[in-house]
């Protein structure tokens, strides 16, 4: 009896092991949440990379334009930044947020990879990010000219999504 107490912990670990494929196999990748789609811009307060003063979030993402969470600690984030430098040339407007990362890092990654932002804004502790429901940069929100979040877009841009910005913001 005591021999088969001892493989209680490992059937345990298959039973969840068999529940978690389960729910894996039903889950949709595909399907990000979106919590802020249909709603204002937060009404925050960030410092501006350059000079440190604050600026409201609100007042520098006053649509339409493409807020973009970034950091220099993130890989994605650098293989995401031609795609932001292609929508800067075809005139799309750009609101960069340094996401958890400091102001001397940001600094040297849009040095290092371009720097396709209008405004740069400093998230350090993240509070920003939990504001917009940021689950992982690199993470960007098309906002409208009234001011409203109107799509999500988690991971680097695709062309389709490439696109999709650049018909939205020449409304």
């Amino acid at each position: 009896m005591k021999r088969w107490l001892g493989f209680l912990p490992l059937a345990a670990l298959v039973l969840l092991g068999v529940l978690f494929a389960g729910y894996s196999l039903k889950r949709n990748p595909q399907v990000q949440p979106s919590a802020m789609v249909g709603h204002p811009v937060p009404d925050l307060t960030l410092p501006v990379l350059e000079t440190g003063r604050p600026m409201s979030v609100r007042q520098a993402a006053s649509g339409p334009v493409l807020v973009n969470f970034y950091a220099s600690w993130c890989a994605p984030c650098e293989l995401e930044a031609p795609a932001l430098m292609r929508l800067k040339a075809q005139g799309v407007t750009l609101i960069g947020i340094g996401y958890k990362d400091a102001p001397q890092n940001n600094r040297a990654f849009l040095g290092r990879v371009g720097d396709p932002f209008a405004v740069r804004l400093l998230d350090r502790d993240g509070r920003a990010g939990l504001e917009f429901g940021v689950t992982g940069v690199p993470e960007s929100y098309l906002i409208d000219a009234s001011g409203v979040i109107t799509a999500k877009f988690t991971g680097e841009l695709t062309p389709d999504e490439e696109l999709r910005i650049i018909a939205a913001t020449r409304r």
